[in-house]
């Protein structure tokens, strides 16, 4: 007998609000360790490049882990994939927050005790995306419900981006490192508490797992490598606003709260598009919306040099977070459409991945490239870019992918 139409909606909403807590504790925890690790490092004297080195870990382990990860969230489901993004994070939380009784004259320890504890939250608040990313999908009925729930699943890194950061940057300050990361310690127990909201799965059958291809294979199903070039675009986008918002302001002589002010018009436009979309969900089709966000992104990058005044970039960054913060529930919508149902996971790993490396490694390229031809003319560069391969996206369209149930 099927359940209550109540009963239905209230059982959907656990989930959805486990699945929100789960994400936000686990990237809180590893957001405030990014933020307090370097000020940490900087505070025994470490040279700049050894904190760039300890900033480059929290994404290295996520790189390598993601495919294995999403492999062992579609052979195993939710709760052992968690269990062990939760274990992951609270050895890098325990192990700073055993380091701050490490004596002073330890200075070699103490840093390797960053970068350990850096891997480590970074390697467990990926796997618990992945995690939470495939179960939210999978917990959806249509296409429009999809795009729904990965917009109120894309709040959470904005949350834990504020959660973490913010009461980390607080307790340092009162009562030092210590105590920061003590509360950072308690927060992956948290997401494994909420976790028991999540149902159990039924796993797969035994020839259903022997029976996936590479994940090149994969990378060959219809409209798969083209959704991949569209992340990974407004990826770079996105990386490259964070990147030289600051520098340009800099160059106008702004000052450190209006170039904050914009970096925060951005972030609230993202997070206010993520609340609107599942309001409008049933009108929006992922294709139209991928291409009309890139668009969008080609226009604000193609004025943000003319942008002379603060209100001015304010206005435009807010305007690109409108953009960019449409993308991330259309993509996980049609990936989701567009790949076999027992392989969610390893294409969610392969998004994953692509991310990662644009964090990792597009930084430096901004950077030799604005160093060679200027901050105005790489968002000129990266516009044309977006601008022009917006006619890829309009030929995803979600299909019915191969069952692999």
């Amino acid at each position: 007998m099927a359940a209550p139409p109540a009963a239905s909606a209230n059982a959907s909403l656990r989930l959805l609000v486990a699945l929100i807590v789960g994400q936000v504790c686990l990237h809180a925890c590893m957001a405030g360790v990014r933020l307090a690790a370097p000020l940490q490092a900087l505070r025994d004297g470490r040279a700049e490049w050894a904190v760039g080195l300890l900033l480059g870990l929290f994404a290295a382990a996520p790189i390598v882990l993601a495919l294995q990860t999403g492999r062992l969230a579609d052979r195993h489901g939710y709760h052992l994939p968690m269990r062990i993004a939760v274990g992951l994070t609270a050895a890098g939380g325990a192990l700073v927050f055993l380091g701050t009784w490490l004596p002073p004259s330890w200075p070699v320890a103490q840093f390797v005790v960053l970068c350990v504890a850096a891997t480590l939250t970074g390697a467990g608040a990926n796997v618990g995306v992945i995690t939470i990313q495939r179960t939210a999908g999978r917990s959806a009925a249509d296409g429009t419900e999809l795009k729904r729930i990965f917009s109120w699943i894309g709040l959470a890194p904005a949350l834990a981006n504020v959660v973490g950061p913010v009461i980390a940057g607080l307790l340092i300050d009162l009562g030092g490192f210590r105590a920061a990361y003590a509360f950072l310690l308690v927060l992956p127990f948290v997401s494994l508490w909420w976790a028991r909201q999540v149902p159990h799965e039924t796993p797969p059958p035994p020839r259903a797992q022997a029976g996936h291809g590479s994940s090149l294979e994969l990378l060959r199903a219809p409209g798969v490598l083209r959704l991949l070039l569209v992340n990974w675009l407004v990826a770079s986008s996105w990386d490259m606003h964070t990147f030289l918002v600051p520098i340009i302001g800099h160059e106008r002589g702004f000052s450190a709260s209006a170039i904050g002010f914009v970096l925060g018009a951005f972030a609230l436009a993202v997070s206010g598009v993520r609340v609107v979309i599942p309001l409008l969900a049933h009108h929006l089709r992922e294709a139209q919306v991928l291409a009309g966000a890139m668009l969008l992104t080609a226009a604000v990058f193609g004025l943000y040099p003319w942008a002379a005044q603060a209100w001015q970039m304010m206005a435009l960054a807010a305007t690109l977070g409108v953009a960019l913060g449409a993308v991330q529930p259309m993509v996980m919508s049609t990936l989701h459409q567009i790949t076999p149902h027992d392989r969610h996971g390893e294409a969610i790993a392969l998004r994953s991945m692509t991310i990662n490396f644009s964090s990792a490694l597009m930084p430096l390229l901004f950077g030799a490239l604005g160093a060679t031809v200027g901050a105005s003319a790489l968002f000129w560069l990266m516009g044309a870019a977006v601008g022009g391969a917006s006619w890829q996206a309009l030929r995803i369209g979600p299909a019915a992918p191969a069952s692999g149930a």
